[in-house]
């Protein structure tokens, strides 16, 4: 039986978080068909393995997570569970995004009494444009090498998606130049590889360890630090409780910011390119 193209999309695609839901979307067209595990109002450490989602697992073609073990807590239960060979580690089906560039906070080694640290580094790698382009361009290959009657399509996505990332970063560097060497005070240690990018400095964490809910008493410390090396704001996410941004907020006088983080974290933040927009834009937001 011969299908026409548009009736039956070729590659499932199982993305763990949004961002990579979005750039399949982007490199793939109607060559493939995603189901995205999480939601930006959910935070991607910590989901559970339910089996609907192992059910879309057993379907998947090609697996996209940001790894550097940003799932440990859920991928390879998945993966175990639903028993599909073409998805497991090592195999062209797995693709984690993060370990496509070089990785931020790689670590020699790490135990639970440090918080959610990852050993293979931050896995948080999709805010900074240039490491995404590189990520793209890795997917754009994963995807000729699993469906390489469709390559001059992929190649031609990719080429596509490369030329507007490219012409919309110029834009992004011109339209964040004022942010460089602020310092940001941030929820969680989400944010290193935007301000890696965009030269902004980590003014401190609201957590005490990545993953540890923020106490009032750390919070106090990070009131006391401040007070003497202050900062322009406060960012944190759409999945994370406003109140200890709020707290340290009207304590320290500058405003708690939260940013989309990824697609669907706003109304505006709609693909790859208008979250980066709305987050230059909130970042920018009562700059003098």
């Amino acid at each position: 039986i011969t299908f026409s193209h548009s009736a039956m999309a070729r590659i499932n695609v199982f993305a763990c978080e949004p961002e990579w839901g979005s750039l399949a979307k982007e490199l793939g067209g109607d060559d493939v068909k995603i189901y995205t595990a999480t939601t930006a109002f959910q935070d991607p450490h910590r989901i559970e393995a339910r089996p609907s989602l192992i059910a879309k697992m057993r379907r998947a073609d090609l697996l996209i997570c940001s790894g550097a073990d940003l799932e440990i807590g859920w991928l390879p239960l998945l993966l175990r569970s639903s028993a599909n060979k073409k998805v497991q580690v090592g195999q062209p089906g797995y693709f984690e995004a993060a370990m496509q560039v070089d990785r931020l906070e790689v670590l020699e080694k790490a135990d639970r009494s440090m918080g959610d640290v990852h050993v293979q580094g931050n896995p948080h790698v999709h805010l900074d444009p240039r490491r995404m382009a590189a990520i793209a361009a890795a997917l754009t290959q994963r995807l000729m090498e699993i469906d390489p009657d469709n390559n001059a399509r992929y190649q031609q996505r990719g080429n596509n998606f490369q030329s507007r990332w490219h012409a919309a970063m110029e834009q992004w560097n011109a339209k964040a130049a004022p942010l460089k060497g602020e310092r940001i005070v941030v929820h969680h240690k989400d944010w290193v590889y935007l301000f890696d990018w965009l030269g902004i400095e980590e003014a401190g964490t609201l957590e005490s360890k990545p993953g540890v809910p923020p106490s009032a008493s750390y919070l106090a410390k990070v009131l006391t630090a401040l007070e003497s090396k202050p900062a322009k704001k406060i960012i944190y996410t759409s999945y994370q409780s406003p109140k200890p941004a709020r707290w340290l907020s009207e304590r320290a006088k500058i405003p708690a910011v939260q940013l989309p983080f990824t697609i669907g974290g706003s109304d505006k933040a709609k693909d790859l390119f208008s979250l980066m927009d709305e987050t230059i834009g909130l970042l920018l937001k009562g700059e003098n």
